[in-house]
C-alpha cells in the first residue's frame, strides 16, 4: 500500500477543482472564515465567574456545537458538570486536570470527554490553564450537594456573548455564526 504524502508544488496559484455541486456550495455554504484569537477584535473574552473568562469562537445552532477557549487565569476550579454530548479540547496554555482522573494535561494535549461523564476541572498552574474546545450538546453544571445549577448549551453561550457585547458597546460578529 502506498503512502500518501502532500502533493509537491512549487506554484502558488488558485486551482479551480471541478465540483459537480459548487453551485449549491457557493449558495448555501456560510463558507469559510478565519477568527483571530490573539487580539480582541473577532471575540472578547467574556467572564465566566470571577477567575475565568470564555472567548466565543464558533456557534452552531443546528447541531448544539459551540466552540470556544476557556481561560482559568490562575489556580482555581470549574464546577462539577456532566457532559450529555462530547468535548475534544487541546491545553494551549498552564496545565489543568480532572479530580475524577490521573492524568494532568500539558500545552499541546489533547483532552476528549464523552457523553455521560462527570468531570470537576481543576488548574494549579500560577498562570492558570487556556483550553481551546469543540463542544456539542449540553453541559450540566452542579453544585457541592449535586444539585442542578445550570444547562449550557448552544443557546446559552450565544446569550453569553451577546449579553456580554451588547452590555458592552461591542458589535455581535457575524463570523461566529455557523
Amino acid at each position: 500500500m502506498a503512502i500518501m504524502t502532500a502533493p509537491p508544488s512549487d506554484a502558488k496559484t488558485i486551482v479551480d477543482v471541478p465540483n459537480n455541486y459548487k453551485h449549491l456550495v457557493e449558495r448555501l455554504s456560510p463558507g469559510g472564515r478565519y477568527i483571530d484569537v490573539q487580539s480582541d477584535d473577532d471575540s472578547p473574552w467574556v467572564p465566566f465567574g470571577d477567575n475565568a473568562a470564555i472567548k466565543h469562537l464558533a456557534f452552531d445552532v443546528r447541531q448544539n456545537l459551540f466552540s470556544n477557549i476557556l481561560w482559568v487565569k490562575g489556580p482555581g476550579t470549574i464546577g462539577t458538570h456532566l457532559h450529555r454530548g462530547t468535548i475534544t479540547m487541546v491545553c494551549l496554555e498552564g496545565s489543568v486536570r480532572y479530580l475524577e482522573y490521573d492524568w494532568v494535561a500539558s500545552p499541546g494535549g489533547l483532552i476528549i470527554e464523552v457523553p455521560g461523564e462527570s468531570h470537576t476541572l481543576v488548574t494549579e498552574h500560577p498562570q492558570g490553564v487556556k483550553l481551546f474546545g469543540w463542544m456539542q450538546g449540553p453541559i450540566e453544571f452542579y453544585d457541592a450537594q449535586a444539585r442542578l445549577v445550570e444547562t449550557a448549551d448552544v443557546w446559552w453561550y450565544i446569550n453569553h456573548y451577546e449579553t456580554y457585547c451588547n452590555a458592552n458597546g461591542i458589535a455581535i460578529n457575524p463570523k461566529l455564526y455557523l
